[in-house]
């Protein structure tokens, strides 16, 4: 897939969310993650937040994307295992493998629960201690690694649509179900694609989404094109919020606009 922008640190955060807001209306906030090698680069971040309590790393994304604050955290402020590897803050071990804290839970036979933990995508261990969350127009990241972007289907097709407009590629994703923050962050992370998820019960639960909310997690070069293809869109009259058409009504005049 073609980029506009390849120079992260020429992007201007505030105006690409002022721009996303005003063609998608999105209501939370768009945040970023980025991954540090020590915990004192992580410190060094203006107005960095430590937690108090011991957190899911949904709850960490949350406390940027609904509070608005910038959150650094280690393996040491996650509940377990399952948080930590997909950030690769904890190893990817035969442990954790086996899927056992699953199994009878969410998977019916441990050759399943295994499946599942074998199925997802997870950041290498090793090369990071520490992690940081913050509202991409902070500024504070500068870029960061990945911006995690919160939208309800129709936001996010138009999304969709908009990094496809130059430069297009059929785009494909998966989904393991629970723990779903490995499609997106975990994946995005490994990979540097562009990553759909359907955020999973724990996300929703401990990370206050809200049940009509899909993720994207995608890293920051794409983001311009996105902006730049939203606004090609909305010259052709497709644009958020779509109105309904009316599943009555003769239906060649508008076909005729849009296609």
């Amino acid at each position: 897939m073609s980029l506009i922008a390849t120079d992260t640190t020429q992007i201007d955060f505030a105006e690409i969310v002022a721009d996303l807001n005003r063609l998608l209306r999105l209501r939370a906030t768009p945040i970023g993650m980025k991954m540090f090698k020590t915990v004192e680069e992580m410190e060094a971040i203006p107005r960095i937040r430590r937690p108090k309590d011991i957190h899911t790393t949904d709850q960490i994304v949350g406390q940027a994307c609904r509070n608005g604050w910038t959150v650094g955290i280690t393996m040491d402020d996650l509940v377990g295992a399952q948080c930590g590897t997909v950030i690769g803050l904890h190893p990817r071990n035969e442990e954790w493998l086996s899927g056992d804290r699953m199994h009878g839970v969410w998977y019916g036979t441990a050759e399943d629960a295994a499946a599942h933990q074998a199925s997802m995508d997870v950041l290498e261990y090793g090369k990071f201690e520490a992690m940081v969350v913050s509202p991409l127009t902070s500024g504070r990241l500068n870029p960061p690694d990945i911006c995690l972007i919160y939208a309800t289907p129709a936001q996010m097709i138009l999304f969709i649509n908009g990094l496809q407009y130059i430069g297009f590629d059929k785009l494909n994703w998966g989904c393991v179900g629970e723990s779903s923050c490995s499609d997106s962050w975990g994946k995005a992370l490994k990979t540097g694609e562009p990553c759909l998820s359907i955020p999973c019960f724990a996300e929703r639960r401990y990370g206050g989404v809200m049940e009509d909310e899909l993720l994207m997690a995608i890293p920051p070069q794409y983001l311009p094109q996105v902006v730049a293809g939203l606004e090609h869109l909305s010259k052709n009259g497709l644009r958020y919020p779509i109105a309904p058409y009316g599943v009555n009504n003769d239906v060649r005049a508008g076909m005729g606009v849009s296609y």
